[in-house]
């Protein structure tokens, strides 16, 4: 025997079967009824509700493996909100305020702008430093594959030419991939659980910009793994400490009992993307500055 018999699948392939299955001619009741589809080829069958358990299977190996075939060893995990107008954009916002309230809001908007910025730089330098350990790209930079902050961190590393990964959810209304991840790094998930696992498997920073329910949903899921042990403690970074503290006491929480002071050493505030950076690159011992 030569070494490809040795090798080659002894069984033939289920793509080879797909592709067999639908070049059929076969026109009768028993081929048109939907029992007759392959399972793994039957989309019906693969949404009902039994097959949940499949279904988080699916999106668990898929960002999986292609993270892997694609040499993504560890990622930069940038977080932040959806409504935070890059610097260029914030033009006119104020003026088309229609009450007091929405004055006041877009004014909070506006200001918070800087933080595109920031985050965009602070992809830069992750995406320069060009980590290489194993084999495989380090400290990739990772976002939720949308708008604001989530553009500004993957537009960071397409300006220095560096791939990034979006991982984007269906939601009820319509949205798209911001136009700065790399495609074939562009991931779309049904589960907000799956994807928040996504985010943290290769996670070794997390910056936390300024953002909503979901930015508050990822960070404090990041929290609480740290303190209970789930997880390795690695740099967090909470952008903008007067956002944070006006939104969040985390003081009044240990002085309530409720969590330990020293849960408060966890992150760390820092106001821009050369801090967080120096942070990470203390943290590891990275060369590059």
């Amino acid at each position: 025997m030569t070494k490809k018999d040795l090798t080659e699948p002894r069984f033939r392939q289920a793509a080879e079967d797909a592709r067999t299955a639908d070049a059929a001619v076969h026109d009768t009741p028993q081929t048109q009824d939907p029992a007759y589809r392959l399972a793994f080829g039957d989309t019906d069958f693969l949404l009902r509700q039994e097959l949940r358990p499949v279904r988080f299977q699916l999106e668990l190996l898929k960002t999986e493996m292609l993270l892997e075939e694609a040499g993504i060893g560890s990622t930069l995990v940038i977080y932040g909100s959806a409504r935070i107008p890059s610097p260029d954009k914030t033009e006119g916002l104020v003026e088309a305020a229609r009450t007091p309230e929405e004055k006041t809001v877009s004014e909070r908007l506006v200001a918070k702008a800087k933080y595109y910025d920031e985050a965009r730089k602070l992809a830069q330098l992750a995406s320069e430093c060009g980590v290489e350990e194993d084999g495989k790209r380090q400290f990739v930079v990772c976002s939720g594959g949308g708008p604001s902050i989530m553009e500004a961190a993957n537009r960071g590393a397409a300006d220095v030419g560096k791939e990034s990964v979006g991982l984007n959810i269906v939601l009820p209304h319509e949205q798209a991939p911001n136009r700065f991840v790399t495609p074939h790094l562009s991931f779309q998930f049904h589960y907000f659980a799956l994807r928040k696992m996504h985010f943290l498997l290769r996670a070794r920073a997390v910056a936390v910009f300024p953002g909503g329910f979901g930015t508050f949903d990822e960070f404090f899921e990041l929290l609480t793994l740290i303190q209970t042990g789930k997880m390795e403690p690695i740099p967090i970074m909470l952008f903008g400490r007067e956002f944070w503290n006006r939104v969040v006491n985390f003081e009044a929480l240990a002085e309530e009992g409720v969590i330990s002071p020293g849960n408060l050493q966890l992150f760390s505030f820092v106001e821009t993307a050369d801090e967080a950076w120096d942070k990470i690159r203390t943290f590891y011992e990275l060369p590059c500055g």
